[in-house]
C-alpha cells in the first residue's frame, strides 16, 4: 500500500485544468477577455518555461513590480509550477525601499510592467524582464509558445509567497506564506462564504497585497472565476459588477463608501462583499443594511494568508462592529498578562492554525508566543465567540487598507526645522476607516507640515489632519496623553500658526 500524500502535490492550475478545463478561469474586466482553465494552463506552462530559462537553479525567487492585471495570476501559478517563490512588490514605493526589499528576498529575477519599467531599472539588484516579453496570454503570444514543463512536486511547507507589510521608511518585513497556508485559507474561506459553480470574484484591490492575490488562489481551488479590474473606480466598478455577473468582491471600507456615495444598488446575484483592510464603522454597516449590500466584515492579516474571522451579513447587521467568529481551523485567543481572557475581557489577539505564516524573513523577534502569532491588535470575544477588534497594541494605523507606523510619520514631521514636538495618532474616518493625524508644536503651518511629509512619505502616510498647539498634553508621569491629543484634534482646540 502506497503512503498517503498531502494535497496539493502540484500547482493548483494543473489540478484544475484536468478537472474542469472548459470553465472560465479569468476575465479581464476592462476588455472582457475570458480565459478558460485549459487556456490558463497553457499560458502558465509557457511562462514557467520562459522563467525556467531565465533562472539559475532551484528554489528561485521571482519578484514582481506589477499593477493589478490578470498577468499577475498567471505569474503566480507559473512560479508555483516551477516550485519557485513569488514576491510581489508595492508599485508606489520609492526605489530605495524597493531595492532593500529585493535584497531581503534575494530575488533572482524582477518582472515589471510598462508602467513600472523605469522604476524597475532604478531599483533592480537582479535581472529584469518586462511582463510584455513573457507569454502570459493563453494564445501563446510572446517570444515563446507553449513548451511542456513538468510541474514541480510541491510540499505544503514550501514558501510560495513573500509579501511585505512595511511602509516606505520602515525596515522591510517580508512575510513567508507557504502552499499550505494559501490552500488552508482558501478552504476555510469557502466554509464561511460558500461556493457556487457560477461564482465570479472581482479583484480590484492591488495584487501586491494578500487581499488582491487571495481570490486567484481561491478561484483555482474552487474551479470558479476571478474577474480582474485594473483599478477601483466607483462608477467603473459598479458597472463591472453588473456587466461581468460578479457574485463576490473584496473591498476596503473606503471603496465601499465610495460605491454607496455613487448610489450603487447591488444586483441580486451579488452574494457577498468581503470588507477588510481596516475597521468598518457602524455607520457604514448600517448603510449596507439599508441598501441591501451583503457585507461580510472580515479581520485578516498578511501573516495569516488573509481571513482570520469573518461575519456573515446577518451577523454584521445584528451585531454591528463585530468581525464574526474565527474561520474553520483557526484558533483565536485573546491574551492579557500571559493568560487567556474570558468573554468580554480585552487583550491582545493571538492566532494559531494552518493559515499562520511560519515566520518572517530575517527573524521573528517576539511575533510568536504560547498561543500562536501575536497580532498586535487589541480586542475581545463575546460569549458566543464573536470577535471584536478595538485597536492596536502599538501605534500602527490602518488607513484605506494600508498600514502606517505612527512613529515613522512622527519622525518625518520632526525632521522639519520649525517643528519642536509632535504626536501622531489615528482618528476615525468614515471613508478611510482611520486617518493619520498630527498635533504639532512649533512655528509652522499645517500646510507646511503636510508638504514636508509629502516629500518623505508615501501618500497614505501623510497626515490628513494637522493642528498646531503650544504644547503636547501630557500625563502626570510626563508621557504624552494620546487620548487628550485625539480630543484636541477632533474638538479643534488647537490653533494654526502661519509658517
Amino acid at each position: 500500500m502506497r503512503d498517503p500524500v498531502e494535497w496539493p502535490t502540484k500547482d493548483l492550475v494543473t489540478h484544475r485544468a484536468s478537472a474542469t478545463p472548459d470553465r472560465t478561469a479569468m476575465v479581464a474586466a476592462d476588455a472582457g477577455d475570458e480565459t478558460t482553465y485549459r487556456e490558463l494552463d497553457a499560458a502558465v506552462d509557457s511562462v514557467a518555461a520562459d522563467l525556467d530559462r531565465r533562472l539559475d537553479g532551484t528554489d528561485a525567487t521571482v519578484a514582481a513590480l506589477l499593477p493589478t492585471r490578470p498577468a499577475v495570476g498567471t505569474l503566480l501559478f507559473a512560479t508555483m509550477r516551477l516550485g519557485a517563490t513569488l514576491a510581489p512588490l508595492h508599485v508606489e514605493l520609492d526605489a530605495a525601499t524597493l531595492r532593500s526589499q529585493l535584497s531581503t528576498v534575494d530575488a533572482d529575477l524582477l518582472v515589471c510592467g510598462p508602467s513600472t519599467r523605469d522604476l524597475a531599472a532604478e531599483t533592480a539588484t537582479c535581472p529584469v524582464v518586462s511582463v510584455a516579453d513573457l507569454p502570459v496570454r493563453p494564445d501563446g503570444a510572446g517570444p515563446n509558445r507553449r513548451a511542456d514543463v513538468t510541474p514541480a512536486r510541491l510540499s505544503r511547507t514550501d514558501t510560495q509567497l513573500v509579501i511585505f507589510t512595511s511602509g516606505t521608511t520602515s525596515e522591510p518585513k517580508g512575510v513567508r506564506l507557504t502552499v499550505g497556508n494559501l490552500v488552508a485559507s482558501a478552504v476555510a474561506s469557502s466554509y464561511r462564504l460558500g461556493v457556487l459553480p457560477t461564482d465570479r470574484w472581482l479583484v480590484c484591490l492591488p495584487t501586491y497585497h494578500m487581499g488582491g492575490l487571495a481570490p486567484f488562489v481561491r478561484s483555482a481551488l474552487y474551479g470558479t472565476t476571478v474577474v480582474v479590474q485594473r483599478s477601483f473606480d466607483a462608477d467603473g466598478t459598479r458597472q463591472v459588477i453588473a456587466d461581468r455577473s460578479v457574485t463576490g468582491v473584496s473591498l476596503v471600507p473606503t471603496m465601499l463608501s465610495r460605491l454607496l456615495d455613487a448610489d450603487w444598488e447591488p444586483p441580486a446575484s451579488l452574494r457577498f462583499v468581503l470588507l477588510g483592510g481596516g475597521p468598518a464603522s457602524e455607520a457604514l454597516i448600517e448603510r449596507c443594511r439599508q441598501r441591501g449590500v451583503p457585507v461580510c466584515p472580515t479581520y485578516g492579516m498578511t501573516e495569516t494568508a488573509s481571513q482570520i474571522a469573518t461575519a456573515r451579513p446577518e451577523t454584521a447587521f445584528e451585531h454591528a462592529g463585530t468581525v464574526g467568529q474565527p474561520l474553520a481551523f483557526t484558533e483565536v485567543t485573546v491574551v492579557a498578562d500571559g493568560e487567556p481572557c474570558g468573554p468580554g475581557e480585552p487583550g491582545e489577539i493571538a492566532v494559531d492554525g494552518p493559515t499562520v505564516t511560519p515566520g518572517y524573513l530575517g527573524g521573528d523577534g517576539a511575533a510568536f508566543g504560547e498561543f500562536g502569532f501575536r497580532t498586535g491588535d487589541l480586542g475581545y470575544r463575546d460569549a458566543d465567540g464573536r470577535l471584536w477588534v478595538e485597536g492596536r497594541v502599538d501605534d500602527q494605523i490602518v488607513t484605506g487598507g494600508e498600514n502606517v507606523d505612527a512613529n515613522t510619520v512622527a519622525a518625518a514631521v520632526r525632521d522639519h526645522p520649525a517643528v519642536e514636538d509632535v504626536s501622531v495618532v489615528d482618528l476615525p474616518d468614515e471613508e478611510w476607516g482611520q486617518q493619520v493625524a498630527a498635533l504639532v508644536v512649533g512655528d509652522v503651518s499645517p500646510t507646511a507640515v503636510r508638504d514636508h511629509c509629502a516629500e518623505r512619505l508615501a501618500p497614505y502616510e501623510v497626515p490628513k489632519t494637522v493642528r498646531v498647539d503650544d504644547a503636547l498634553p501630557r500625563t502626570a508621569s510626563g508621557t504624552v496623553d494620546r487620548e487628550a491629543v485625539r480630543s484636541r484634534l477632533t474638538a479643534g482646540d488647537a490653533h494654526e500658526r502661519p509658517g
